[in-house]
């Protein structure tokens, strides 16, 4: 009774979960189900759930619960068990036909998961999981259309979940998941996709009798195309590629499966069930084509190859011919992307070979044209139909066969398309006010670099076409500007903002070995057109600007400069003839000096735009890199105004009230103005301190008056002022530390900053510690200054400079970090930036003045300066007060905290074997984590730090030192923890020696370097390790592995020495790869799973 009244109360609680709208009696129900799948008798309610049957929602929670319990990582279900749950799932799909979808979805995932676990269990010598599609065939071998259904359904999802690493598999190893997924490609998936195929050829054959508005008929279909599809894109050799990069892999079919497709009925199918199915399925046939045209060109022979080709084109061709069922768009996106895939996975001097070449690039051209056209229909879809031309026009150079490509003829008509139809779109965007194109900036920079090389086949037709259409919307744009402003003068502006994109692009097409004296005098040309009408949009700029068009202009410049400016760019080039004769600019200096006219007026007009301002300053930065330019740069007089007028008087977006949000997100555009404006400095500063001090007058202000202002604490009304001016103020001087390089340039620096400056910005984090718009950026500027790069931080024998900064560092991490720990709770959201983030770029602060090598940490205990002592001290209450999930959770943190803890190992060991033990035992345990994360420079830190510790364990453990004078005493405490938790370093130890053996080892010689030190402190678990991995191998290969483990230690000898260290480093190496082909050979007896043991 007592069951019945617990049933009835789960049945309830799922209820309230997915029905009630009440937010609180929601969380109370999803804590009291928690509980549940926690709860002893929890497998068995849930038989209970699922035969009672009573309600929907509490048999989704049984079979998701049980889910959970196959995959828990410490408590796994006995064998016994799993296989009860296997076979009672199977049969609760087969003989309740009338389940709900969400429920019966849940059991075919259950049974998927529950098979993929146990892949290599062995029950009475059998894999008992494996045999589960002799198990599902039986659904699809019955008549019954609910069945087959069902037994699809299973089958697709096994693909599925064979194929990726689930969330909860994440703890697991990605090998044994490699594993599971090779064993189950070579032995069942080809059957299952011979199945699906199967299933659809009888589908196709009786396609009239078929009802398509029958829902189970439907689903069967839907279903099979399905499982064809999961066949085709499963991860055949592990690369795991990024889905969104899809469109660019290879499909990587085995060739075991090369009969499937060397017939070319298997192809047809696919084209034929496409032409018949409607349009709620035909997409689904069109992706398996997609994968089927992507198969490795290795899998077949040059006939085979040309003949699978041929009747690729053929069916390509047969939709082209026949396009009605492309005006729907799911069909017309995977038409797109097979269209791609022809020229991703084939030459171009395969495909001119093919049958029908001449009528099919013909429709391949006409529908590109039209769909170019139909700019709104399918606008994603587009970069597929782009991406094949630009392959097709980038090979042609590379093309040997004697049949006509006849890409001369087609290529411009599909480039006249694009640029017309885009110009088309304005009219339209102005007209009916819809999204516009335009402000999709990564689609634009997207198809314009394909459009780039599509531009560039036949380019005297591009060029011409382009100084048409410019000079026509250009004169019509003149005759409409003293009309003001108007729909007509919009659509002009639109026009000519593609025009200009487009002309940017074709610019940057230049390819140098392709490129003739003819195609850079059309260069100058088109250049010529842009400089003009940048010439009258400027001077209308003090009235009005159209910020799309100055964009626009932005971007052709960025192109302009990387392809005529520059150290690698011949001066001679007929650009520069062109821009002589017409505008009177004869050399790369008169260019240049327009570069920075139109960066200063932008600077001076566009204040209010952050776009046009950040890629303005990008412009500028990039300017000032180059070794040749930046000093033609210098000698420009609109430079030395820059060098000379940085106030917010001449550049408004320097205003502390400047920005249209009001916010001080709008100033992190000032780093980039600062670092180009230090390294034009720097060309011809020298040691000339009078200029450096006359450059730093409006900063020198800014901090004055700041300075005064925060020191009168009663004046409240002008701190928001304040705030901002010192907000911008550090993000200025970032700037300029990053660009002063070198140790003349920093001194000055420094000089000026210290001390006068340095209290102003330690009383504003006093002051606004709880307000990372804040912090961060003065937190930055010290982590910059703390930065030897370029050994700029060499500081003379006689100056005390090392020293006095690492003092600012501390001074500024104690005042920041004792601050941010008194803030109460953090909601989750805000938690990175609120503290995270400052507590981060405290960590790297730390770090780079650690490594820095400008400062002798020795001092300090001897002159009793507690400067070191308080910034390590503040160091462990900042790491205390961090989780170590968010430790791993967050990058910058992770690589942050991981590079400081390395080299805390490295130089500051007394201070690591002094802390408390609870912290000791903290950062360890991070350690170990960090053993295993993604993130191959946490991993590899990590090693390194632990190498570190065990070094010093060990040698302290051999050589009791004597203790010098003035030191730091080496702790007991550390030793004797390590006495009592000796599981720490043993889980480490195995955590190490399972990624070496089993997992794909990226940084193996970094693993190799603390994994002997681990070996040598713990012997005996390492030899009950090595006893457990030999005795779980099969029988006939036991031998094999003891012999890798007795090479391994052969002639290591029991100490840390650099030259038994690379022994031992070499021996490992040896060791890997043996255990690798051991465990690749074929054995004649089924193991247990090795990947347990560590």
């Amino acid at each position: 009774m007592a069951d019945e009244q617990d049933l009835l109360q789960l049945e309830n609680l799922c209820k309230q979960l997915y029905e009630t709208a009440d937010g609180n009696v929601r969380a109370e129900a999803e804590k009291a189900l928690v509980s549940f799948a926690n709860s002893p008798d929890c497998l068995n309610k849930c038989q209970l759930l699922l035969e009672r049957g009573n309600s929907a929602y509490a048999q989704l929670l049984a079979a998701t619960t049980l889910t959970k319990m196959v995959y828990r990582p410490n408590s796994t279900l006995p064998l016994e068990q799993r296989v009860d749950i296997r076979n009672y799932v199977l049969n609760y799909l087969a003989t309740r036909p009338k389940l709900t979808h969400y429920v019966s979805q849940a059991l075919v995932q259950l049974f998927a998961r529950i098979t993929k676990y146990g892949w290599f269990d062995v029950l009475k010598d059998d894999y008992i999981f494996r045999d589960a599609v002799s198990d599902v065939v039986k659904f699809i071998q019955s008549n019954s259309t609910h069945h087959v259904m069902i037994g699809v359904q299973l089958l697709s999802q096994l693909v599925c979940e064979m194929n990726q690493v689930s969330e909860s598999e994440a703890s697991r190893s990605l090998t044994k998941h490699r594993k599971i997924a090779s064993s189950f490609r070579d032995t069942q998936l080809f059957e299952i996709f011979q199945l699906a195929c199967t299933l659809l050829r009888s589908a196709a054959g009786n396609i009239k009798s078929l009802d398509f508005n029958d829902s189970n008929q439907h689903s069967l279909l839907s279903h099979s195309l399905r499982l064809a599809h999961n066949c085709l894109t499963f991860d055949f050799i592990g690369t795991s590629t990024d889905e969104s990069s899809d469109d660019l892999c290879t499909v990587q079919i085995p060739t075991s499966w090369r009969s499937a497709f060397l017939d070319v009925s298997t192809m047809e199918l696919y084209f034929d069930l496409y032409s018949v199915l409607p349009t709620s399925l035909s997409p689904l046939a069109l992706s398996c084509l997609v994968q089927i045209a992507s198969v490795r060109r290795s899998l077949f022979n040059n006939t085979e190859r040309a003949k699978f080709i041929n009747h690729l084109v053929i069916g390509v061709q047969g939709i082209l011919e026949n396009p009605l069922g492309l005006s729907d768009p799911n069909n017309y996106h995977e038409f797109c992307r097979l269209l791609a895939r022809l020229k991703s996975n084939y030459q171009l001097g395969e495909l001119v070979k093919v049958d029908n070449y001449s009528e099919a690039i013909k429709l391949i051209a006409e529908f590109t044209i039209t769909s170019l056209r139909m700019w709104q229909f399918a606008p994603n879809s587009v970069h597929y139909l782009l991406s094949l031309w630009q392959r097709m026009v980038a090979s042609v150079p590379y093309v040997k066969a004697t049949e006509p490509h006849m890409l001369e003829t087609y290529t411009p008509e599909v480039t006249k398309a694009y640029i017309t139809s885009r110009l088309e779109s304005v009219h339209v965007v102005v007209r009916d006010q819809v999204e516009d194109p335009l402000d999709d900036h990564g689609m634009i920079a997207q198809q314009l670099e394909q459009l780039s090389t599509i531009g560039r086949c036949e380019y005297e037709k591009t060029c011409s076409l382009l100084v048409q259409l410019f000079d026509e919307s250009a004169q019509r744009y003149q005759e409409r500007i003293p009309a003001g402003p108007s729909p007509e003068l919009a659509i002009e502006e639109g026009r000519l903002t593609w025009l200009v994109y487009i002309i940017g692009s074709v610019i940057g097409g230049r390819v140098s070995f392709a490129s003739t004296d003819e195609h850079d005098a059309m260069d100058g040309e088109l250049v010529c057109r842009v400089l003009q009408l940048m010439n009258l949009t400027d001077s209308r700029l003090s009235q009005v600007g159209c910020e799309k068009l100055d964009l626009a202009i932005l971007s052709f410049f960025e192109q302009f400069r990387k392809i005529y400016v520059g150290d690698q760019v011949q001066k001679t080039s007929k650009v520069y003839r062109t821009l002589s004769e017409v505008l009177g600019l004869s050399d790369e200096s008169m260019v240049l000096s327009v570069f920075i006219g139109k960066i200063i007026t932008n600077l001076k007009f566009w204040g209010r735009s952050e776009q046009i301002i950040s890629k303005t300053l990008q412009l500028l930065s990039d300017l000032s890199v180059g070794y040749s330019s930046v000093r033609k740069l210098v000698k420009l007089e609109a430079v030395q105004f820059l060098l000379n007028n940085h106030t917010s008087e001449h550049f408004p977006f320097l205003g502390i009230n400047n920005g249209a949000g009001g916010g001080p997100g709008d100033m992190r555009c000032r780093t980039t103005f600062y670092t180009a404006l230090g390294r034009l400095l720097l060309v011809d500063l020298g040691e000339d301190e009078e200029r450096f001090y006359r450059f730093m007058v409006p900063l020198t202000s800014h901090f004055e008056s700041v300075g005064s202002l925060l020191a009168n604490t009663n004046v409240s009304v002008n701190m928001e002022d304040a705030k901002r001016s010192l907000i911008g103020l550090a993000r200025d001087l970032r700037g300029i530390t990053f660009a002063f390089s070198n140790k003349t340039s920093y001194m000055m620096l420094f000089d000026w900053f210290y001390p006068s400056f340095t209290p102003v910005l330690q009383r504003a984090v006093e002051l606004w510690f709880h307000d990372p718009s804040v912090t961060t950026p003065i937190l930055k500027l010290f982590t910059e200054l703390a930065q030897n790069r370029s050994q700029r931080l060499q500081f003379d024998v006689s100056s005390p400079n090392g020293i006095l900064l690492f003092r600012e560092i501390s001074k500024m991490i104690c005042c920041y970090g004792s601050r941010i720990l008194t803030i109460g709770d953090i909601p989750k959201d805000r938690l990175y930036p609120i503290k995270l983030k400052g507590v981060s770029i405290c960590f790297a602060m730390l770090k780079a003045a650690l490594c820095g090598n400008y400062v002798n940490f020795g001092v300090f205990r001897l002159y009793g300066d507690s400067a070191l002592d308080d910034v390590l001290s503040m160091f462990v209450k900042l790491l205390l007060s961090v989780s170590q999930s968010d430790l791993l959770d967050y990058p910058k943190l992770s690589q942050n905290y991981y590079g400081l803890l390395e080299c805390l190992a490295q130089d500051h060991m007394t201070f690591i074997s002094n802390l408390e033990p609870q912290v000791f035992l903290y950062i360890l345990s991070s350690i170990s984590e960090g053993l295993t994360a993604l993130d191959t420079m946490v991993c590899t830190g990590c090693c390194a730090t632990l190498d570190n510790i065990i070094t010093y364990l060990f040698r302290r453990l051999i050589n009791k030192k004597k203790q010098a004078a003035n030191q730091v005493p080496d702790s007991e405490h550390f030793l004797r923890i390590l006495e009592v938790h000796p599981e720490i370093l043993q889980q480490m130890l195995s955590t190490v020696l399972n990624i070496i053996m089993f997992e794909d080892c990226r940084n193996q010689w970094s693993m190799s370097r603390p994994l002997l030190g681990l070996i040598l402190l713990n012997e005996e678990y390492f030899n009950k390790l090595r006893g457990n991995i030999i005795s779980s191998q099969p029988v006939d290969k036991q031998e094999a592995m003891a012999n890798c483990f007795q090479n391994l230690m052969d002639g290591v000898e029991r100490s840390l020495l650099a030259k038994n260290r690379d022994r031992f480093t070499q021996s490992l190496s040896v060791f890997r790869r043996d255990i690798n082909d051991s465990l690749k050979a074929p054995s004649n007896s089924p193991s247990s799973d090795m990947m347990n043991y560590g």
